[in-house]
């Protein structure tokens, strides 16, 4: 009898994890007024589907094109917020006049999903260190 109640109580932890992952999956169609790098790639402005499915640390990044043009998948780790998001949003780190996305952010939500950066974001925000031309830029995106 034990034994079955430790077996029930794992069973009901596995489906409730389960449920978690699926829960933080988000689907969302945004419009993105200018080019922008995701991983290797630059994308042209837009209208894009963002959608991400995964684990609960790591998720994979799924953009389309709603015109078909570009298609783009991307692993993102999990972030965390003490506040909950007010909107769903992406945000871009802007160098100049080149963005990458860095965070995908649902509303309601405290965990979001962060992209790591490439090599040329890093070399970017190097050469900027002290030059004020660095910014973050949010993108309201509407849910599916």
């Amino acid at each position: 009898m034990k034994r079955q109640a430790v077996s029930l109580i794992s069973m009901l932890g596995l489906l409730l994890m389960a449920g978690s992952a699926v829960a933080q999956s988000i689907q969302v169609s945004v419009s993105v007024p200018f080019n922008f790098i995701v991983g290797s790639q630059k994308l042209p402005a837009g209208t894009y589907d963002v959608r991400t499915i995964g684990g609960r640390d790591a998720q994979t990044v799924l953009l389309r094109a709603q015109d078909g043009s570009s298609r783009m998948m991307v692993r993102s780790n999990s972030a965390e917020s003490l506040k909950a998001a007010d909107k769903t949003k992406l945000v871009f780190n802007k160098y100049r006049d080149q963005y990458f996305l860095a965070e995908i952010w649902e509303a309601g939500a405290i965990r979001g999903h962060h992209l790591p950066k490439t090599s040329r974001e890093k070399e970017l925000a190097k050469e900027l260190a002290q030059d004020v031309t660095r910014e973050r830029v949010e993108i309201v995106a509407s849910l599916d």
